[in-house]
């Protein structure tokens, strides 16, 4: 295959995603239907959801085409593989993205697309188990970085870029056909992707792209000279997509979490919760990604030594150990020390209505029962008393009996006795 035909496939993938995406975009902004006055339809959400499917379309339609037209050459076999692994992972992610699939479901089926292309490649036994388990490991890492706006695309097209120079250098130009295919159908989604998002990759696209990357990166590794670092230089490209899976792994554990269970503890959750913005995160990422890409592409090309490969792992292990003294969980809730007097029970004062009112009625009878014990001021000497009915009401208690009030003491009453004494 020629450069040309490189550049041909590269151009058809880049106009089918725009159309595509375009079109899936402005169906799933189209207003809102009669029947939902709320929002947008289902049919819209789930589109932008499975946005990912127009840039599978793009890049597997251009991919085709150049297969059909015999533009793969002798490594026919090898890409028509790699592109049919690829598709079927893209299907799986399709189903899951409608209706979510069980993880050993979805490994199973991964592992089936992954031995399928190493069988068509030829690969010896025991090199097809390793590049088997490579593909698994690094589609799932990299379908975990579609995590933010933008992220995995602007990542996924540094990484494509550099498989891209890989093949290229390595000699074998048509293991350079579904990376350049890829390069060009990410580059045309991204803007869509882009903060904010109108189109979401979902695990339509996140799978596809991961399954590409790294069973592209297996095949060129596979496909390199003897005399080239390619063991060493090839996986340093999915360095970043690895230290997030590392990243998540490792703070899952110290928190005591479910490892399967997905939560806001990834790269970019992290960069948000020190103030980067979501555009920053994915260029802070992408740019991340640029290092150990660059690094191995050169190393690949004979033109570093693989012992400068240490730099980016060296810069990626203290950038997890950066990341890791981000908290990501939010503290679990703590619930005040309830104490004796204050306790109350709820069920008791909404199931009787009338307390409140006996509390208030006791209150006022006691108030009363005090007010009546306080006897009334003694008459003046001489006064004649009110009859029965007139003038000021008897006190009485609480229970409605009269009160009695105590003799009178004091002088008035000495002044009384010695008045009846004389009169005596």
């Amino acid at each position: 295959m020629n450069v040309l035909g490189i550049i041909a496939s590269g151009v058809a993938a880049l106009f089918i995603t725009v159309a595509l995406a375009k079109s899936a975009r402005r169906v799933a902004l189209r207003p809102h239907v009669p029947n939902e006055p709320g929002g947008h339809a289902p049919r819209a959400e789930a589109l932008r959801r499975t946005g990912g499917a127009t840039a599978v379309l793009g890049v597997g339609t251009a991919t085709g085409v150049a297969l059909w037209l015999g533009a793969a050459d002798d490594a026919a076999g090898s890409v028509g593989g790699l592109l049919a692994g690829a598709g079927i992972v893209a299907a799986l992610g399709l189903v899951h993205d409608l209706k979510p699939l069980w993880t050993a479901l979805r490994l199973a089926v991964q592992t089936a697309a992954a031995i399928l292309v190493v069988c068509l490649a030829g690969l010896s036994p025991a090199a097809g188990v390793l590049a088997a388990l490579w593909i698994v490991l690094v589609t799932n890492a990299f379908a975990l970085l579609d995590h933010a706006d933008g992220l995995l695309t602007a990542v996924g097209l540094v990484t494509a870029a550099g498989l891209l120079a890989c093949a290229l250098v390595g000699g074998d130009p048509a293991l350079a056909l579904l990376p350049t295919t890829l390069v060009a159908g990410l580059a045309g989604f991204l803007l869509h992707t882009w903060h904010p998002a109108r189109l979401r990759l979902g695990a339509t696209g996140a799978q596809f792209t991961g399954f590409a990357l790294a069973a592209s990166g297996a095949l060129i590794l596979a496909a390199a000279p003897s005399g080239r670092a390619a063991w060493a230089a090839l996986p340093a490209l999915a360095t970043v997509a690895l230290a997030d899976s590392a990243l998540v792994l490792i703070s899952r554990r110290r928190a005591a979490r479910s490892p399967l269970r997905d939560t806001d503890d990834h790269i970019a959750h992290r960069m948000r919760r020190v103030r980067v913005t979501v555009p920053g995160a994915a260029v802070l990422t992408a740019l991340w990604a640029a290092v150990p890409v660059a690094t191995g592409t050169l190393v690949y090309a004979e033109l570093l030594h693989p012992a400068f490969l240490l730099l980016p792992l060296v810069g990626t292990a203290a950038a997890v150990f950066a990341l890791l003294r981000i908290p990501a969980y939010a503290p679990p809730r703590t619930t005040p020390p309830r104490t004796g007097p204050s306790r109350t029970t709820p069920s008791r004062t909404a199931s009787s209505g009338a307390a409140p009112s006996r509390t208030a009625a006791a209150r006022r009878a006691q108030a009363s029962g005090v007010g009546a014990a306080i006897p009334a001021a003694a008459s003046a000497p001489g006064a004649k008393a009110s009859a029965p009915g007139q003038g000021a009401p008897a006190a009485r208690t609480a229970a409605g009996h009269p009160t009695v009030p105590p003799p009178p003491t004091g002088r008035p009453a000495a002044e009384a006795a010695a008045a009846a004494a004389e009169g005596g």
